[in-house]
């Protein structure tokens, strides 16, 4: 798939069923959900190819378990999606920031000092 191809902007509760979808992809490494540890940052749609286009990043640029969530990802969206793409971002860079007061309890309840 291109990435120079056109998207647009998705229903506001599709965005919802989507991302409350995406909650359950766990970081494998840190075991909270993409949405909540803030690697989401934009959902998109890619017309052409009728796609969902996921923008998102990882905690590190070099994190080895990029399949392992891709497939989490198509098994959440399973049903909701005909297909999806992820659209790797990494600038701006992921920060701790980023982590939604959900996430931060569940990193705390995982023994997390934050």
């Amino acid at each position: 798939m291109s990435d120079t191809a056109t998207t647009t902007s998705i229903d506001p509760e599709f965005r919802e069923q989507a991302l409350e979808a995406l909650k359950d992809v766990s970081d494998p490494e840190l075991g909270v959900n993409i949405v909540d540890l803030g690697l989401i940052y934009d959902l998109a749609f890619d017309d052409e190819h009728d796609a969902l286009v996921i923008s998102m990043t990882l905690t590190s640029a070099g994190c080895p378990l990029t399949d392992v969530i891709e497939n989490d990802i198509a098994e959440a969206l399973d049903g909701l999606v005909t297909a999806f793409r992820i659209n790797w971002v990494w600038m701006p860079p992921w920060t701790p920031e980023r982590i939604t007061d959900d996430g931060r309890d569940m990193m705390r309840a995982l023994g997390f000092a934050i």
